[in-house]
């Protein structure tokens, strides 16, 4: 896949009267958490022409000139009827707007919020817009007689699918995509598109777990031959398979054992951009996230999920100097129903002044909340930077409390049985395992980190191949994905003290990891540290999930010995349940 490629629409038949409009962008298209792989992606939109017209789904405005351009040469647009839209965005406006403009006779079909939201977006009031709220279908001859279910969720209150029974083809907007730019329309050989459809999944779905169970729930009395996904390839092959990883993906958030209540407004989408990114830190340290955005949740549900909650979260934007009135209605619940011994947080991003942020972190630290993380304040549109900050803290706040529901476990039980145990004969064995003692680097854009590693292990002769276990929660997890690059820097007997303390120390959310310590750049730009045995060049090639950790595997490109004397750092473990 070339980055350097212009974006383009690529058009192909799918079924029955049936078209998409791929429009793909071949590079990263936004500072958004769910772009981080930077494969590309594609803004996926469908024509259908029967005896009436229906498209589905325009693309934003990257796209507008070379989407109607497209359609244009292929299309009568005095033969449009409608514009189904799965969900609105400003991102669309212009697209939607040139549209208009163009064929004025057309009618909007979207669910109720999203007409409230294309009203606004469009800045017009008097526009032809069908309503549909799960009971009313759309025929447009033919037996494209369209069925719409909604399936709202927090970050999209207005999402709704679309079914055409005549094709057995369901467009599902959000639902199933992934974020992946490439020549083929439909998914053969599905399981390579696996990381790439998880990672969606844990940026995008993950903090609406509960409502993806209910758009499941709801999706399954339908006979569908495909998904036709808002982004990425089409599902068709991996249909069955996809369809029950997003029920057990969601599962596992929805049972895990502690959860956060993220609860927040947005009034442009950069404050809803950092919530999906803190979302992630927590999600990926295996702590559930019940996101709220409090303009389309009633005050109950906002407390009933605070009371479960154990901590929370709470961002706004700034407007006028002031926070949104349906976030100071959520603090008011909030101070009036969370205990103050539940973790806090607080993140906003603001144009020219931040005091919705100073506002909610006051009334917080008054009422004696103790806090996850440093506040977070981020002017204007955050960058990648600062959506590692927000990842980071995520993290942070995650096992801050796992911490706490340790000390209390163990405040219960302090003469626990299992607690005084020593460690098997066989976890003493496993702890025995020789292996060197490494630190791995990683820097892509302004994004960077390290970590202390010890699971490491030679795979593969021919390419130089090796595995390593990178922890599900860790930092740089973000930059070991399939084609990341990293450096793997060996560390030295005799010196690897130091450099092991540095890197075991906590740091803080975008704290710089190399401060302080001696380094370089490799050719393919992750640090060197000068004081190691030696450092290996690496390609992420693949990677598979076990348990609590990420199996990495990787291709070495280049490395030097630093030090010939040198003897390698090995790390002896005193149990395989200990670092």
């Amino acid at each position: 896949m070339s980055k350097n490629k212009p974006r383009d629409v690529q058009i192909y038949p799918i079924a029955t009267d049936t078209r998409i409009l791929r429009s793909r962008s071949w590079s990263r298209l936004r500072f958004e958490i769910e772009y981080a792989l930077a494969k590309g992606t594609t803004a996926n939109s469908y024509l259908i022409e029967s005896d009436k017209t229906a498209i589905i789904d325009p693309p934003g405005e990257t796209f507008t000139e070379i989407y109607l351009e497209a359609l244009r040469q292929r299309f009568h647009f005095e033969d449009l009827d409608y514009v189904i839209l799965g969900h609105v965005n400003p991102n669309r406006a212009t697209t939607l707007k040139a549209l208009l403009e163009i064929a004025p006779q057309i009618t909007f079909v979207c669910s109720n919020p999203g007409a409230i939201n294309l009203r606004g977006a469009l800045e017009n009031q008097d526009l032809q817009i069908l309503v549909m709220r799960g009971e009313e279908t759309l025929d447009l001859g033919n037996g494209h007689n369209l069925q719409f279910i909604p399936t709202p969720n927090p970050r999209y209150a207005d999402q709704l699918c679309t079914y055409d029974p005549q094709t057995e083809v369901l467009y599902t907007d959000k639902l199933f995509g992934a974020h992946f730019c490439g020549d083929q329309v439909f998914d053969e050989g599905w399981e390579v598109y696996n990381e790439d459809r998880r990672y969606y999944f844990d940026c995008l779905m993950a903090p609406h777990a509960r409502q993806v169970e209910t758009a499941l729930d709801k999706l399954a009395d339908f006979p569908v031959r495909m998904y036709a996904t808002g982004h990425g390839p089409l599902v068709r092959y991996g249909l069955i398979e996809l369809t029950k990883a997003y029920r057990e993906w969601s599962q596992q958030q929805t049972s895990a054992d502690l959860t956060v209540a993220l609860i927040y407004a947005s009034a442009y989408g950069n404050t809803a951009t950092l919530a999906q990114a803190i979302a992630r830190g927590i999600t990926k340290a295996g702590v559930a996230v019940e996101s709220i955005n409090c303009e389309f949740t009633e005050p109950e549900e906002i407390r009933a999920a605070v009371e479960k909650a154990d901590g929370f979260i709470m961002g706004s934007p700034t407007l006028g100097g002031h926070a949104p009135t349906p976030v100071q209605t959520a603090l008011g619940i909030v101070l009036s129903t969370a205990t103050n011994n539940k973790l806090a947080g607080v993140f906003g991003s603001f144009g020219w002044s931040g005091e919705a942020v100073d506002l909610i972190e006051g009334k917080l630290k008054d009422a004696g909340y103790r806090f996850g993380f440093d506040t977070i304040r981020i002017k204007f549109k955050p960058d990648d930077a600062t959506l590692q900050l927000c990842e980071e803290a995520g993290t942070d706040f995650a096992q801050a409390l796992k911490k706490a529901r340790k000390v209390r476990s163990a405040l219960r039980s302090s003469a626990s049985l299992s607690q005084s145990l020593p460690a098997t004969t066989v976890e003493q064995a496993v702890g025995r395992i020789v292996g060197s003692l490494c630190v791995l680097t990683a820097k892509e854009g302004d994004r960077s980190s390290a970590m202390l590693a010890s699971w490491v292990a030679q795979a593969s002769f021919n390419p130089p191949g090796l595995t390593i276990a990178v922890a599900k929660e860790r930092a740089v997890e973000t930059l070991t994905h399939t084609g990341n690059k990293f450096v793997l820097n060996i560390l030295k007997e005799g010196n690897h003290l130091g450099l092991m303390k540095h890197f075991l120390k906590p740091f803080g959310p975008g704290q710089d990891r190399f401060a302080d310590v001696a380094a370089e750049v490799a050719e393919n730009g992750s640090p060197i540290l000068t004081d190691a045995l030696a450092y290996l060049e690496c390609s992420v090639q693949n990677r598979m999930e076990s348990g609590d950790h990420w199996l990495v595997y990787a291709t070495v490109e280049n490395g030097k010995v630093l030090n010939q004397d040198g003897v390698t750092a090995v790390h002896h473990r005193k149990s395989a349940t200990h670092y």
